[in-house]
Parts: structure tokens; C-alpha cells; sequence
């Protein structure tokens, strides 16, 4: 089942290529995935026959206990046939119905993986993994109905499914995971077993049961499967019919045995289905569309199957697992009827059509059978499965008490009566449909002509019409199979089982009953129209959900508006504020706090935080932006030689490499802002942020006290001595964790780098990340490169840069300093294993080094230092951190596993000095993870490339821009270097602040 689920999604994935490769036959190899199911299901018959059950137990994460866990039993085997072989025909159904336009590869694609979601759904034995798998049917659902996002029926249609059905969803993962709490598991069937009692359970129970309830369109969530038939009919066929909407009815099926016993659940479900199942069949009498129709009578169908399965009593179950698979099989060929009328005659609207039974023979008698089943007309399936739900109400009403259900005799009798009132409906508007679609009408004056339909088209409504016939020959075999489900109820009377002919029962009174009634109603359906007409209007549904989203809509903005004003400060406040008052609140009730601590080691330490602080205090009343942010620079400073001091050389070297890239990211900044601050007078709100700030710095320093202090454990620190050459391979306790211990942390790390860059890029850039020549430079390049001409000069400031921004001794040395730190950031990369550094640190050396050309040289030096776009570099470094973290499968391992390579290499040369011989080349011990470490080191100089691309040569290029000249009124443009002078500079360049 694991493999056949996994294809489902495979084929999913490769649909648009096979559907470029097959055209619309790609249905045909989409259906063989649900295909093969149904034939492995069916091979497991004689397990699931003689009460066993097929589970699959997978270790996912045996460390914590999660695993993969499937189980099929009689409910799930039955389900899951369901799913499969009517997932296949409708697939291949749709290789026709799809026939017009460019082929549906989406479609193809969500259908496949839809019927792979519902397969996960009715085999999961995890209740997290039930639910993971109830939320994907919901996503594939809304993207199927709204397939065609120009249409806004499709787009609100789907969106109103979606908000329903996965507000329902969240609550049924609170009831699920309230549940596995009380059974201390979460497989399904060990909490079925279990069946915890008490009020939290109860609460559990209704929680999963509004899921239930809004993913099988019950009252007052019916509304949004009628509007669901905006989708291309095989859909609405598969999920409306037989599939989505079967995921509720199949939650309630398979806790019943467990939960029907829980107050409130049979009063809940019984009242919500009867009264869905009246309402569904009185709205379809008024619809003329006959996909609504059919939408309604899914409804009401729906609303009858929660009846019995709700019922928790034998009889109920039996006839409710019974009607699940007959409605299933007679709902989808009406709706496949539905669309090959539509395809033939252009339009589903019954006052439209007339004499298309004559014209479409084999679908019309489809259709028929599928009408009688609905009906519960012999001989077909609908009729059986409706004379045993008939036989469980008379049960209701004999002896409620003995039948388990607690209903006092006047529900019971009400309840029967709306099941009645209901069956009569459902009579009334099959025939309204039957007669609607095929039959020969003297109103239509201009019947709409009917075209021929392929034999391929009709072969799925023609194999599922017969089907609702063949079941209903052979009631003995199928009241065998689907038994057991009722004896594991253990409650009430047990059915007499599914049968043509019972004898003169009440059961069949009720059926000969409701079938005239029905039949009345329709031979007077003019009447009852417009009876109907003369009622009290009730609001839709569907309107007040939208009154309601709009009211929600409203009080969002307002709620919004008022929190949400725009201000950062404030916001900063709230945070602060409460951190203060809950962390602050806690850590400053602590007894003892502070005890043992020692204010410094050695003087050093003392006169380096009193720098620190004083550089911070300064910074706080600093008026200039430039000197503020050197002094806070400062701080950072200090905090290094602190780690330097207490023998984090590594901390030490990451602290001043990352003060300095901020301090540079910085001073491009302030390049666009005022020097100096805003100088307001000393308000009261001021005097509150004082307050804040205080209140912040004494939390910090109250849990820095409380962590420090609190520890009653031996720290793991102590093991990483050995544990880092042992499993690293590596003597750098710090860099052995980042690429080995901690690696899953580090790929994170990177990717958020990832993303940074690009949110960065995306603040700065207008056009592209890498052409930040004007469109004249351009060209001249160009032009240059075509005459063989263009060169490249030691100091490129000379020609791009104003004599007065030109600093040559600093060009000179960048221009000296750029190899030695490449070189270094290499050095720092490859040894980071064994001594301070690694792919971080080595990273940020590179990158300074390529920000400092930029400074020395402008945006055209940056250039040529690196002459590629910096997305390549992040890309490329994405790729070899991936590329090292799988390896270690292709040779039997784990990801991010580490392998040690010791290479012998005879020495070449030697080296003689202080006293020892030194090898130029010797034994060589290499980490694997090395090339996880170059991946952070390509990620880290994107990034700084990325950085200094938009907020240093990006800007230059948007300054230009803007001081470009304009044309004149009424002439050209004045163009040229000397359009560009300023009074007393030769040149215009940017005109940066004094920093």
C-alpha cells in the first residue's frame, strides 16, 4: 500500500511531462495507479474475509517512537475499493470528456494524487497521519474546483470549500490529538480499542465530529458542496460523489464501534443527518441544472448515511456500509451521465433538453439503473441498502431501548418519519432528473441537438450502471462481507441482512409507501412547485457564510488598524513589554539569584566591559548616525576580545569578522539617510523608553544569572572533547558541530541566508541583480569588446571614479590586500576542522574582501573582482551543501554523515626551520564534511556579494538615475559628460553623506 500510494503521487508529479509526451491519453496511464489498487485490494480479500486485517508498520524515527503506520481492515478495504475503481474509470472517462482544447495535464496531475490522498486517508492507522492526509484531499479538492481561476464561480466556489472544510479540519486536530492523549496512543485502532470516557473525551469526540460534519456537507456546512459543481463534471463525480465527501462518513464508520456510546454523539449526528438529508431533497426539487440537482440529492444522501452510521447499532451499520458503496456507485454514473449530456447537447438545464434518451440509448439506461438504485427500487443495490436502513428504523421505533439508541419513543418516531419524508424526496426529484434529462418534452419548442458519443466516453456510466444492478443480485454474498462491521458494534437488533425479498415486513410497507408518494409528488411537481413558491423565503446558507466572512473581513481591519498602526517603535514596545513582564516577572521571583557568581576572572575583563558599557552609553546619546554606529561597533569589539579572553578563539574570530561586515552594511545605509539624528526635546515618551530599556537590559541579565546558574546536570560539553575526533573526525569542537553534531542547524542557517539575499535584492533592485551598467556603458562595452579594444587597468578608479572621491593609497592597498585575504579565507575554510575557522569565518573573509574593493574601487572594481551574479554564487553553494548532505546515502549511510580519508602522500621537500623538519606534503587527513563547509562558504560571499551589489553598487546605479537630466521642454536631451557638471566638480557622481 506504502509503494501504491507513493506511485499515485509519482505519476502526479510527472503528469505535464506525459502529457506533453501522450496528449490526452495520459488519462488512460493515470488510471492505472488507482487500477493496480483495486486489483492488490481485492487480493487481500481472504485476509479481510476471514477478520483479519493487513497492517503496515514502518520505523520513521525510532528515537522518539514515530512511525509509518497503515491498517486495512473490512472498513478501509471497502473504502479504499471504492476510491479505486471508481478513481479509474472516471480517469479514463476523462481522456473524452477532456477532448476539447489543450489536454489537462493539471487535471490528470490532481486527480491521480487526490486518489492517492484518499488511499492514505482510509489506510492510515495514525491519527496525525489521517489527519495529514484529510488536508491534502482538502488542498487537491480547492485547486480541482478551481481549475479555472478566470472564472469567478471556480475561484469563490473553491475558496468557500476550502474555509469550511479546513475550519472543520483544525478542529478535528484538536479532537485528535485530545483523543491520542487520552489513550495514551494515536494509532487509530488502539484508541477505537481503547474508547476512552469522560468529559474531555466527550469534548474530543464533538470536536472530531464537526471535522466529519463539514467535510461531508452537513447542515448548516451543506452550502458549499452545490457550489462545488463549478468544477468539470469527472470531478464533481469522484469527490463529490464517491470520494471527499466519503472522508467524513468513513471517520464516523470507524469510531463508532468505540464512540458511539459517548454522550452526545448519536442525538448530534442522527438530528444533523436527518435534517440534511430533508433539506438536500427539497432543494433539489427546485433546481433545474442537473448537476445542482444532483448536488442536492448528494446532500441529502449524505445526510441519510450519517443517520445509520451515527445510529451506532448493528442493523444502522450494516445498511449504512451498504448504502455507502451503492451511493457511490449510482451517484457517479449519474454525474458521468450529467457530463456526456452536457458534451452532446452544450447545456445541462433540463427546460433545454428533450428527446436525448431516444439519441443516447446505452447512457440513458445507465442512467435508469443509477436513478433506480438512488430511488431504492428493485432490483438494484439502492434497494437493498434502503430496505435495511428502513428495517434499523423500525427497530428505532419497536424497541428503542434494547436497540441502544436511548431514544424515547417520540424521536424515535420522528426520526423515522424524517427518514421517510426524505426517501420520498429522494424518489421525487430521481424522477424529476430521469425525466429532466432524456425523457421527450412538448414544452422544449427547439430541443438542443444531441451529438455522437465514442464508445469510451460511455464505457464508465455503462459499467457503473451495471454495476448497481449487479450488486443488487447478489444481497447474500454482500450481507456476508459487510456483517462483521455490524456485530463489532455489539448494539441493538442484528439485520436480517440484504435481500431482494424479506417478506411482508415493515421495512417494505415503508418502501412501497415512500416509492407512490414519490411518484405523486412527481406527477404533481407543477403543484408542488409552486407551493414551494408560496413558503416563507429562508436565507441560503450560502449567503449568510458570506455576510459572515464579510463581517469578519470588517472587524479585521478594524481590530487591524487599531494594533497595527504602522508605528515600529510601538510595536518593539509590545514585545519588550511583555517579555518584561512575564520573563522578567518569573526569573526576578527566583530565590538565590545571582548567588555564586564571580564578577570577573582577571582585571582585564573588567576594564574591557567598562569600555563596553561606555561606548554603549555614548552610543545611546549620539547625535551623529555614523558615530553612533561605530561606538556600537565598539560593543561588539568588546564582546570578542571577552570571548578571546576566555579561549573561544573561534567565537572571538566569527564575533569580529560579523561586527565588521554590520559595521559596513551600515555605513552603505546611512549613505541614503540624514548625518545626523532628529534632536527633539526630552518627552515624556522618551522617559518611557528609558524605563523599557532599563526593564530589558535587568531581564537579560536576570536570565543570563538564572541559566548560568541553574544547571543540575553534568554538561554535554564535557563528552565533545572525545566525541568531536570520534564521530567528527575533527579536533574544532565548534566546527565539528556546526558540520556534523548541529548540521541540520547550519543548512537552515544557510537558507535563511538564502533568503535574506534575496529580500535584500529585492528592497534594492529594479531591473537585475548583476547589470548595474547604465544602458550607454553598456553599449560601449560592448562596442570595445567587438574592436578588440577593451582592457583592464590595475586601478579601475582612475577611469570610472571623480578625482575627489579617489583615495590611491587605499586602492593600492586593497589592490594588495585582495589576494592575501582569498588566500586567508581558504586557509580559514580548510583548516576550520581542526584549528579557529571554517566555511562561516572563511566566507566572511572573502566577502570583506570583495566589499573593500567596492569601497576602494566603486561598483565597476566590484565588478571586475567578481564578475558573476551573486544568485549564482548562493545557488551554487545550496547545491554542494545538498550535494554533501545526500552523498553519504550513495555508499550506505546516513545524511550529513562524515567520513574521515587519510591519504599518504611521500614528502616531496622539506622544510628546515625552528629547529624542526617540516614535510611540504606528508599525510593528509581529509573530513567529508569539508564540502558542507565550502557550500557555507559559497552561501556566506553570495551573500556579502549580494549585499554589496544592492546597497552599495545598486544605489550608486538608482543615484545616477535619479540625477540624470531630464529633457528640455521642447528639445532634446543633453547628453554627454557635460550634461552632468556641477558648479566646481568636473564630474557627476554620487553624491554620498560625509561618512
Amino acid at each position: 500500500m506504502t509503494s501504491l500510494i507513493a506511485v499515485h503521487f509519482g505519476l502526479a508529479i510527472l503528469a505535464p511531462a506525459l502529457t506533453r509526451l501522450l496528449g490526452r491519453r495520459v488519462f488512460l496511464l493515470m488510471a492505472l495507479a488507482p487500477a493496480a489498487t483495486a486489483v492488490w485490494l481485492l487480493g487481500l480479500h481472504r485476509t479481510i474475509l476471514g477478520g483479519g486485517s493487513y497492517v503496515v508498520h514502518r520505523a520513521w524515527v525510532p528515537g522518539i517512537g514515530l512511525t509509518f503506520d497503515l491498517r486495512i481492515g473490512l472498513v478501509q478495504w471497502v473504502l479504499g475499493l471504492v476510491v479505486s475503481v471508481i478513481g479509474a474509470l472516471i480517469l479514463v472517462y476523462c481522456r473524452w470528456y477532456f477532448s476539447r482544447g489543450r489536454p489537462q495535464a493539471r487535471v490528470a496531475g490532481l486527480l491521480v494524487a487526490f486518489a492517492g490522498s484518499m488511499l492514505g486517508l482510509v489506510s492510515a492507522d495514525n491519527l496525525l497521519y489521517l489527519y495529514v492526509f484529510w488536508e491534502l484531499t482538502t488542498v487537491f479538492s480547492y485547486l480541482l474546483v478551481g481549475h479555472n481561476p478566470l472564472r469567478a464561480a471556480n475561484r469563490g466556489a473553491a475558496l468557500t470549500a476550502l474555509v469550511v472544510t479546513s475550519a472543520g479540519g483544525l478542529a478535528m486536530l484538536a479532537g485528535l490529538v485530545m483523543l491520542g492523549g487520552s489513550a495514551h496512543s494515536y494509532s487509530l485502532g488502539a484508541v477505537v480499542d481503547a474508547a476512552p470516557r469522560g468529559p474531555y473525551v466527550v469534548g474530543a469526540v464533538l470536536l472530531v465530529l464537526l471535522g466529519a460534519l463539514t467535510k461531508s456537507a452537513q447542515v448548516p456546512f451543506h452550502f458549499w458542496l452545490p457550489g462545488a459543481m463549478a468544477a468539470p463534471t469527472p470531478v464533481s463525480a469522484y469527490l463529490h460523489s464517491a470520494a471527499m465527501v466519503k472522508a467524513g462518513v468513513y471517520l464516523i464508520a470507524v469510531l463508532a464501534p468505540g464512540f458511539a456510546g459517548v454522550p452526545g454523539w448519536r442525538p448530534l449526528l442522527m438530528t444533523v443527518g436527518a435534517l440534511t438529508m430533508v433539506l438536500g431533497g427539497y432543494r433539489a426539487l427546485r433546481q433545474v441544472d442537473l448537476k445542482l440537482l444532483l448536488a442536492y440529492g448528494t446532500v441529502s444522501q449524505l445526510g441519510f448515511l450519517i443517520v445509520l452510521l451515527g445510529s451506532g447499532t448493528r442493523a444502522g451499520a450494516v445498511a449504512g456500509l451498504a448504502l455507502l458503496v451503492a451511493h457511490a456507485v449510482f451517484k457517479s454514473t449519474l454525474f458521468l451521465a450529467v457530463g456526456i449530456v452536457d458534451h452532446s447537447t452544450g447545456t445541462r438545464d433540463l427546460r433545454e433538453l428533450s428527446g436525448v434518451g431516444r439519441q443516447l440509448p446505452w447512457v440513458a439506461t445507465a442512467a435508469t439503473l443509477a436513478g433506480l438504485s438512488m430511488a431504492g427500487l428493485p432490483p438494484t443495490a439502492g434497494y437493498l441498502a434502503k430496505e435495511a436502513a428502513f428495517e434499523a428504523a423500525v427497530n428505532w421505533v419497536v424497541d428503542p431501548a434494547s436497540d441502544g439508541t436511548g431514544m424515547l419513543p417520540g424521536p424515535s418516531i420522528a426520526m423515522t418519519g424524517l427518514l421517510v419524508v426524505g426517501s420520498v424526496l429522494t424518489v421525487a426529484y430521481t424522477a424529476r432528473f430521469l425525466w429532466g434529462a432524456f425523457a421527450t418534452k412538448r414544452t422544449v419548442a427547439k430541443p438542443r441537438p444531441v451529438h455522437a458519443v465514442p464508445l469510451g466516453f460511455a464505457a464508465a456510466p455503462v459499467i457503473l450502471g451495471a454495476a448497481s444492478l449487479v450488486l443488487g443480485s447478489v444481497g447474500p454474498e454482500w450481507t456476508a462481507i459487510i456483517t462483521p462491521y455490524g456485530e463489532a458494534l455489539g448494539v441493538g437488533a442484528r439485520s436480517h441482512g440484504l435481500a431482494l425479498w424479506s417478506g411482508p415486513t415493515p421495512a417494505l410497507a415503508l418502501s412501497v409507501s415512500v416509492w407512490v408518494l414519490g411518484a405523486v409528488m412527481f406527477l404533481f411537481r407543477t403543484r408542488v412547485a409552486v407551493m414551494q413558491e408560496t413558503l416563507p423565503a429562508i436565507p441560503p446558507a450560502q449567503q449568510t457564510f458570506h455576510r459572515l466572512i464579510r463581517w469578519l473581513d470588517r472587524f479585521a481591519v478594524e481590530v487591524t488598524a487599531r494594533v497595527q498602526p504602522g508605528s515600529l517603535p510601538l510595536y518593539l514596545a509590545a514585545i519588550l513589554g511583555m517579555l518584561v513582564l512575564f520573563t522578567g516577572t518569573e526569573v526576578f521571583t527566583q530565590t538565590g539569584l545571582g548567588s555564586g557568581v564571580r564578577l570577573w576572572d582577571t582585571p582585564v575583563q573588567a576594564i574591557v566591559g567598562a569600555v563596553m558599557c561606555v561606548a554603549a552609553w555614548l552610543a545611546a546619546n549620539s547625535r551623529g548616525r555614523l558615530k553612533a554606529v561605530i561606538l556600537v561597533g565598539v560593543t561588539g569589539y568588546g564582546l570578542a576580545l571577552l570571548f578571546l579572553i576566555h579561549g573561544a578563539p573561534d567565537l572571538a574570530l566569527t564575533q569580529v569578522l560579523t561586527e565588521t561586515v554590520s559595521i559596513v552594511v551600515f555605513v552603505l545605509v546611512l549613505r541614503k539617510l540624514p548625518k545626523y539624528f532628529t534632536d527633539r526635546p526630552l518627552t515624556s515618551m522618551r522617559w518611557w523608553r528609558i524605563v523599557l530599556a532599563t526593564a530589558v537590559g535587568a531581564t537579560v541579565v536576570g536570565v543570563v544569572l538564572v541559566a548560568t546558574t541553574a544547571r543540575v546536570a553534568e554538561p554535554v560539553s564535557t563528552a565533545l572533547y572525545t566525541q568531536a575526533w570520534e564521530i567528527g573526525h575533527g579536533t574544532n569542537i565548534v566546527n565539528v558541530t556546526l558540520v556534523d553534531a548541529r548540521a541540520w542547524d547550519t543548512f537552515g542557517e544557510i537558507s535563511v541566508l538564502l533568503i535574506a539575499a534575496t529580500g535584500v535584492a529585492s528592497l534594492i533592485f529594479i531591473r537585475a541583480r548583476y547589470a548595474f551598467r547604465t544602458p550607454a556603458e553598456t553599449r560601449e562595452l560592448a562596442a570595445q569588446e567587438v574592436r578588440g579594444k577593451r582592457g583592464y587597468s590595475w586601478l579601475r578608479g582612475g577611469q570610472t571614479l571623480s578625482p575627489l572621491r579617489r583615495s590611491l593609497v587605499m586602492e593600492v592597498v586593497t589592490r594588495l590586500l585582495f589576494p592575501v585575504m582569498v588566500i586567508a579565507s581558504v586557509y580559514v575554510l580548510m583548516s576550520g576542522h581542526h584549528h579557529p575557522g571554517g566555511g562561516f569565518a572563511g566566507g566572511l573573509i572573502a566577502g570583506l574582501a570583495l566589499v573593500l574593493r567596492y569601497l576602494a574601487g566603486g561598483r565597476h572594481e566590484l565588478d571586475d573582482a567578481a564578475p558573476v551574479d551573486a544568485g549564482i554564487v548562493l545557488g551554487s553553494g545550496m547545491v554542494v551543501a545538498v550535494g554533501a548532505a545526500v552523498a553519504p546515502l550513495a555508499v550506505g549511510g546516513s545524511i550529513l554523515e562524515s567520513y574521515a580519508l587519510d591519504i599518504h602522500v611521500p614528502a616531496l621537500a622539506e622544510l628546515h626551520a625552528f629547529g624542526r623538519v617540516w614535510p611540504l606534503l606528508g599525510d593528509i587527513h581529509v573530513v567529508t564534511s569539508v564540502f558542507f563547509d565550502i557550500g557555507v562558504y559559497l552561501v556566506v560571499i553570495g551573500l556579502l556579494l549580494d549585499i554589496a551589489r544592492s546597497l552599495g553598487s545598486g544605489i550608486d546605479v538608482q543615484t545616477e538615475q535619479d540625477r540624470a537630466p531630464r529633457p528640455a521642454e521642447g528639445g532634446g536631451v543633453r547628453g554627454g559628460r557635460s550634461a552632468l557638471r556641477l558648479p566646481g566638480r568636473p564630474f557627476e557622481e554620487p553624491q554620498e553623506s560625509e561618512v
